[in-house]
């Protein structure tokens, strides 16, 4: 904890929320990471499989397992959301600027491992 100048503790200031272009340089910068159209939105791809899609420019739906959509989830209720498909629990929705960078970074590179090829996990 930081003291100001009487010795009283302050709390850190909160670290800038992210944005998109954040959420991009980072999906971009796993191995063999690509951005494609699908359907109309931006996705990221590794090996042709999608790991996360931008739906608007508030959200990124990122792949993971259940276990990790609940777990962030119960972690980070105010910024993610479980995504269904149809009956599927398919993806964790994260509101990029409520999400730690930690978060978003893990969950990414968590969805990146599930679809890479062997050679590159």
């Amino acid at each position: 904890m930081v003291r100001d100048g009487a010795g009283v503790a302050v709390p850190p200031e909160p670290p800038e929320p992210m944005d998109l272009a954040e959420v991009a340089q980072l999906a971009l910068g796993l191995p063999e990471a690509v951005e494609q159209d699908h359907h109309g939105i931006r996705s990221f791809r590794i090996d042709g499989k999608i790991f996360a899609t931008v739906p608007d420019e508030q959200h990124v739906r990122i792949m993971v397992d259940q276990e990790d959509i609940l777990a962030a989830v119960a972690e980070e209720p105010q910024a993610c959301t479980e995504g269904w498909w149809g009956k599927r629990l398919a993806c964790v929705v994260v509101e990029i600027q409520r999400a730690p960078r930690p978060l978003v970074t893990e969950l990414l590179e968590d969805a990146w491992r599930r679809k890479a090829p062997a050679r590159l996990r």
